[in-house]
């Protein structure tokens, strides 16, 4: 790939040029540590909006530098590791004295030590609850006609009777729109006045002959309050790109997806007794971007909604737990990750999970929560620190490559 590559001419020139202690104990792991991140930054958003699932970073919600996620949010962590192993790599095949070639990456841990968490000051609480249905979910799963709708009752009956400020239900929790389907809407109805609560719930929607994956803000009586259309869809999962020219590849494969959702434009934010609740499904957590922007806009808590069962046991659905865990630290917000069969969890903004479900279990998590409105380093700085680390390494790149080229002509 490109970014080996470069990587590979970071290596190349940068000792070369620069054959001193600062050139290959401080410049060529700025430099390598910038090129990943440039390269995970591209991955991210191309082709088709990227997958963003695969960077260093997001192995990182239990490690002990968890708290560096608010300051330099994932792109950031992911520079930082790097650094620190490129530096190590370095000091170890040095030639300097290994006192000296100790003293950068010994810096760098000192100084992420040294760092402390970012003081997050709650606003408010919210009792919330979520619901794990554990119903036939997956895009293959042979069910009848309201089997999914009826495994979400079932699973939230033990909350009727509970004076709630918000129910959530995941991704794929029903069969039918509310907003077409009559019997639909009155269940969500008869629990939205079984939890005295407003109900997120989900479905697929259809405008202007479009398909969108949506979560729907109910209430009793009222019907639709607001709504949400899911802004990153998964390519060549949720819909396929340039379905006329992929399909004479893999007819059979492309053709087992038969709609495609198109991506939304609302805003991401549900209003509830004047809470501002970030809404996203599924993949919209793994896009920097679009948390930011639901942070931007208000957000003093995040629901993410998905469906993982047609990943069956694979450890997809931890993976992205982990991913929640890290939005949490991030940008300072209580999470609740609520799925159709786990993994699900409540996560405070540390970090830390207070509720969870086992996987392929039905079940209820609800818990008070905090809300928030402090705004992290990086829920300010956003994509610049990206920008600014990529820069770093390519511009020592491109100034080794310039320097190389002067010195051999």
């Amino acid at each position: 790939s490109l970014g080996g590559l470069a990587i590979a001419l970071a290596y190349r020139w940068i000792p070369t040029v620069w054959p001193t202690f600062i050139g290959r104990q401080v410049l060529v792991p700025v430099a390598v540590a910038g090129l990943w991140t440039a390269r995970e930054a591209w991955a991210s958003v191309w082709p088709y909006g990227g997958f963003a699932w695969g960077r260093v970073a997001l192995s990182q919600s239990d490690s002990p530098i968890s708290p560096l996620f608010a300051w330099l949010g994932v792109s950031g962590v992911s520079f930082v590791m790097v650094l620190v192993i490129a530096s190590l790599l370095e000091a170890v095949v040095g030639q300097d004295a290994p006192a000296r070639r100790a003293l950068v990456p010994l810096a760098i841990v000192a100084v992420l030590i040294a760092l402390p968490a970012w003081p997050i000051a709650a606003t408010g609480t919210m009792d919330v609850a979520a619901v794990q249905g554990n119903g036939k979910a997956g895009y293959f799963d042979h069910r009848t006609d309201g089997e999914l709708l009826q495994a979400q009752l079932d699973a939230t009956a033990p909350l009727f009777g509970h004076d709630l400020d918000l129910v959530v239900w995941p991704e794929g929790a029903t069969d039918r729109s509310p907003l077409t389907d009559r019997y639909t809407a009155e269940v969500l109805d008869y629990v939205s006045t079984q939890t005295k609560a407003p109900l997120m719930a989900w479905a697929v929607t259809e405008r202007d002959g479009k398909l969108y994956n949506t979560e729907i803000l109910w209430q009793a009586g009222e019907g639709a309050l607001d709504f949400y259309d899911k802004k990153h869809p998964v390519p060549f999962g949720e819909y396929v790109p340039d379905r006329a020219f992929w399909t004479p590849f893999a007819p059979d494969l492309i053709n087992l997806i038969g709609r495609d959702y198109t991506p939304g434009t609302t805003d991401m934010i549900f209003t509830v007794d004047h809470h501002r609740i970030g809404v996203n499904i599924c993949f919209d957590i793994a896009d920097d971007q679009l948390l930011k922007d639901s942070v931007d806009e208000g957000a003093q808590l995040i629901v993410a909604s998905t469906n993982n069962a047609d990943f069956g046991m694979t450890d997809e659905s931890e993976q992205q737990l982990a991913i929640a865990r890290i939005r949490a630290r991030e940008f300072g917000r209580t999470v609740v990750n609520i799925s159709t069969v786990g993994t699900s969890a409540m996560i405070r903004p540390d970090g830390t999970i207070v509720r969870q479900l086992p996987r392929y279990h039905p079940g209820v998590m609800r818990a008070t929560v905090p809300l928030s409105d402090t705004l992290t380093p990086a829920a300010v700085w956003g994509r610049s620190i990206e920008w600014f680390v990529s820069g770093l390494g390519l511009s020592t790149l491109a100034l080794a490559g310039l320097t190389s080229r002067r010195q051999r002509g």
